[in-house]
Parts: C-alpha cells; sequence; structure tokens
C-alpha cells in the first residue's frame, strides 16, 4: 500500500558544537563544551507554571586566572560555588550557573574557563550502554542531564536512602502495603531508578544514569515477590495523572508487564495508560521477555500488556555483546517481538540495551539476596555491594525513559507522539532483523535530543555530526513512512491523536512528512 503525504519543510540539522566568534569578550576562554551549554542556556524556555523543579543549572568547572590567583571572588560574585585551588597550575574548581558561564570567562582577569572532564580507567556495562547510545555525549558537550524533569516509576518501590538516589526522590506512593517511607523490599524498582536518573556517587560515576538531573515520583505496586495486580497499577497511574503538575511528571516508566487477554480497546490496564498520554505523559512500557518459546525457539507475538497499545512506546531488548561499539549490537534473543496478539498490531517501537544493565540496588531485597554472582562493587567503602547486574527488557525501558527526561529538557513543549516519532526517526537499524523484532531501530540518544532541539526552533551546534545513521522513518499503527524529514507542526503529534490515527477528531488527514508508505501486516515479517 502507497499513499502521499504532504511535505512540510523541517531542518534536521544533526550537528552541534561551539559559539562562532563574535565581539562577545568570553570568545574563545570557554572550552567547546561550555561554549555549547552556554547557547543552550540562552535558547532555553521558560519552565513551565506548576513546575516544582529548579531552573538553574550548575556546571562544574576549571577556573584559570591571568595572574595564577585564586578565583574567589569573581566566582563569587557570578553566583557560584568556589572550591579546591590549586596553586602549583593557577587554578580553581568551582560550580557555576551556566547562565553566568560566559559572564565569568568575560572578565578580564580570567584567562579561561573550562568543564571539569570525568576521568575514569575502565569502562563498567552501565557506562558502556550510555555510552553507546550517545547519552554521555549530550551530558559533555550540552550540559543536558533531565534537570527538573518529573519521571514517574511504577514498580516494586525505591531504595531512597542509596547514595546514588539520595536527593532524587522527591514522591513516594505505596499502593501494596500503603506504607508512607520510601522502601523496595523486592529491589526491581530501585535497579529501574538508578537506570534513569542515578547520581553514580558509589562508583565515581561510572554506574550513573541516564538523567541524573531528573527527580523520580516512585509508585509501588509490586510486592516482595515481585508480583502485582494490574489494578494496583492502574491506580499508580492515575495517582501519576492526578499529581502530574505537582512534581512535573512528564515520564512514565512501566517495567511492569501482564498478558495480553483481551483487546487494546477494552484492557483497563492499557486504557490507563491511554489517560496518562491524554493529559501529556509519555508512557514507556517494556516488551515483556518471550522472544523465545518453551522449546527455544524464536517466536513472534509475545508483546505484553500495556505494551501492546499503540498510545504507549514500547521497548525490546539489545544486546551489547560486551562492547561500547553500538555496530556488534544485536537484538537480545528473550526480547518479545510483534504483532501484538489479538489486534495484530506492529511492535516494539524500538529497542534498546537490556543485558547485564549495572545500576543500584537495596542490599535487603529479595533480588540482591537470589543474585549473589551478580552482585557488584562499587569504589565508595560501603557495607555491601551497591550494584546489581541485571538483563531484560524491564531494564531496557528505563534507557529509553531517561533519553525522554533528556529531550524534554532540551524542549519542553514537546508531546508524547512527538517523542515517539523522534526516537524512531533518529533510531538506528539493524542489519538482519524486520520490523516485528527491532521496531524501527536501536536508540540513539544524541540524535533524538538533537531532534528535539530543532523541533523546539533552536539553531544547531557546531560540532562534528552524529556519526550514527538515522533510520528516518517512523512506524505509524502497521505502515512504515520513510520520511525526509518530520515537520514540528504537523497535527500527528498533536494531545488526542492516537498514534496509527488516519485522520484527526475533526476530520483533518494525518500529517507527518513525505512518504513512501508500506503496510506492516501483523505476522508479515516473521
Amino acid at each position: 500500500m502507497n499513499r502521499r503525504v504532504l511535505m512540510f519543510a523541517c531542518a534536521l540539522l544533526a550537528m552541534a558544537g561551539v559559539v562562532r566568534a563574535n565581539d562577545n569578550p568570553a570568545d574563545g576562554k570557554l572550552d567547546a563544551a561550555l561554549s555549547a551549554r552556554v547557547q543552550l542556556e540562552a535558547a532555553r524556555p521558560a519552565r513551565s507554571a506548576g513546575s516544582s523543579a529548579p531552573v538553574g543549572r550548575m556546571s562544574r568547572v576549571i577556573v584559570r586566572m591571568v595572574d595564577g590567583r585564586p578565583a574567589t571572588g569573581l566566582i563569587a560574585a557570578a553566583g557560584g560555588r568556589p572550591g579546591r585551588y590549586f596553586p602549583s597550575l593557577g587554578t580553581q574548581v568551582a560550580d557555576v550557573p551556566d547562565a553566568q558561564l560566559a559572564w565569568l570567562a568575560g572578565q578580564p582577569d580570567v584567562s579561561n574557563v573550562s568543564l571539569d572532564r570525568e576521568v575514569r580507567g575502565t569502562m563498567e556495562r552501565t557506562e558502556r550502554a550510555a555510552t553507546e547510545i550517545g547519552a554521555r555525549w549530550i551530558s559533555e558537550q550540552l550540559g543536558v542531564d533531565g534537570t527538573g524533569i518529573g519521571v514517574a516509576t511504577i514498580d516494586s518501590g525505591v531504595a531512597a536512602s542509596h547514595e546514588d538516589l539520595e536527593g532524587r526522590v522527591v514522591h513516594f506512593a505505596d499502593f501494596v502495603n500503603a506504607q508512607a517511607l520510601p522502601y523496595d523490599d523486592y529491589g526491581h524498582g530501585t535497579h529501574v531508578a538508578g537506570i534513569i536518573a542515578g547520581s553514580g556517587r558509589d562508583s565515581d560515576g561510572a554506574h550513573r544514569g541516564i538523567a541524573p538531573g531528573a527527580h523520580l515520583i516512585a509508585l509501588k505496586a509490586l510486592d516482595v515477590s515481585g508480583n502485582g495486580f494490574t489494578s494496583n497499577v492502574i491506580a499508580a497511574i492515575d495517582y501519576a495523572i492526578t499529581n502530574r503538575a505537582l512534581y512535573n511528571i512528564r515520564v512514565l516508566n512501566l517495567s511492569v508487564a501482564a498478558g495480553v487477554y483481551e483487546s487494546y480497546q477494552k484492557d483497563p490496564l492499557t486504557l490507563a495508560a491511554r489517560r496518562a498520554v491524554d493529559a501529556g505523559i509519555t508512557v514507556v512500557a517494556a516488551a515483556g521477555n518471550h522472544g523465545r518459546g518453551p522449546d527455544g525457539r524464536l517466536q513472534y507475538g509475545g508483546i505484553s500488556s500495556p505494551g501492546n497499545a499503540p498510545w504507549v512506546l514500547t521497548i525490546g531488548a539489545a544486546h551489547d555483546l560486551g562492547t561500547a561499539d553500538r555496530r556488534d549490537d544485536i537484538v537480545a534473543p528473550f526480547s518479545s517481538r510483534g504483532p501484538s496478539a489479538i489486534d495484530g498490531s506492529a511492535k516494539p517501537d524500538l529497542i534498546a540495551p537490556g543485558v547485564a544493565i549495572e545500576s543500584t540496588t537495596d542490599a535487603g531485597s529479595a533480588l540482591f539476596a537470589a543474585n549473589p554472582r551478580s552482585r557488584i562493587w562499587g569504589t565508595a567503602k560501603t557495607n555491601r555491594e551497591p550494584y546489581l547486574s541485571l538483563t531484560g527488557t524491564s531494564m531496557a525501558a528505563p534507557v529509553v525513559t531517561g533519553v525522554i527526561a533528556l529531550m524534554i529538557d532540551a524542549n519542553p513543549d514537546l508531546t508524547p507522539n512527538a517523542i515517539k516519532a523522534i526516537l524512531q526517526f533518529t533510531a538506528e537499524v539493524r542489519n538482519g532483523y524486520d520490523a516485528l523484532s527491532q521496531g524501527a531501530g536501536l536508540l540513539n540518544a544524541r540524535g533524538a535530543v538533537e531532534l528535539a532541539r530543532t523541533f523546539a526552533g533552536k539553531p544547531a551546534l557546531e560540532a562534528p555530526a552524529d556519526p550514527i545513521r538515522w533510520s528516518r522513518h517512523i512506524i505509524w499503527g502497521n505502515s512504515s513512512l520513510d520520511l525526509a524529514s518530520l515537520n514540528p507542526r504537523a497535527n500527528a503529534w498533536r494531545v488526542g491523536v492516537t498514534w496509527g490515527d488516519t485522520q484527526t477528531a475533526a476530520g483533518e488527514p494525518i500529517t507527518h512528512g513525505r512518504t513512501t508508505e508500506h503496510e506492516l501486516a501483523a505476522g508479515a515479517r516473521r
């Protein structure tokens, strides 16, 4: 099936970098990473009303004065926090607001200002995943870390006392035991939380989450055995919707799943997810771990609920084969393939790293007790191992959730449909796999954040272009649309439009861009 859709111009500038030279006295004094942060800060839109998140953003920098003296006075005048002074180098460490970086560098007594970059000798698996999807490039070059974005996790709770999660859990609600204080007796939710927003404090940053600036709203719906009821999950979803303005909840992570026993048009769980999407919250769900049947053979049709619904962003798992080079990544054999049962929808939407992901753990949890060989020590002195290595689409989903927090940080006006389209359009297709195995392809965080910025009308940054080849297609319903560009103003991205619709509620034809469309009929690509 082929049809043409009107083409709308959109600048897809996959570039990032430094500020052009002008008469600014700071020119030449800021390194490329800080120059990019200054440009991003200047173009940043105001936070939406009702957000409880801080709007200021700080960078850890090294300041060198012309005469080598401490820069304490100028750092304080810039609203920063002076740190350690190195007499032998004539430099001083400081935390400085991004909005004041140009002012500080422009002072005549300042020789130069540099980003205080992280240095490490080894690469752990969680860090490896963040590197290969481009999340570390975003943090270091753009300073985008999800600051102020509320992420709700519906899971087994959270160990808020973990040093990597300290200060990141702003609210907790228990739909299992009605406890008031945060806890995680199973341990799954703590692992998910660390993938999204862990600081990496116990590992010198090696196990830092994808969006360490985001704040977490932990909603407990699974018990000590990792089991629960869909009614608890539904109650948690509705709770997130009710409190979305209070905590600026923009993303909802569901690393939980149920069997598909009815159409997504009737399933209370998928309909609850739809209410969240209609409220402007992007719902991310694990595809499930049913990629192989009882006989060990590859099977299709194993997508779980609520990931079978078109309005949900459904994530399968990729396996990095133990390297940071994404060129050898494969679809994890256990990752559920489409089409969805009963409705026959093309799923998953995307794949992301989900094998041997190392993240935060609670030493008193059931998962910690059951997995002694998967425990991992950090670099900080702790009584028990602070990390655990786990595998599953439950781990892949929060990787994408963290990236979405970065995207919204870069462009707060993004809708759930726009977010899904950008993620699919910038994903990298893995050769040898069909769309019912990998969706649009492997997550590309750098490309997604860069395209999110252009959706906001921000100028392209000047740096080497994204080395990852974008898929330049989206899977709209059961149709794969090859696109020259995405139109930021297309009606397909409006809240209230269901992913896959052919027209809006007002009868307007759905628009995305110029396309070549072919049908992905259920089961056609087995």
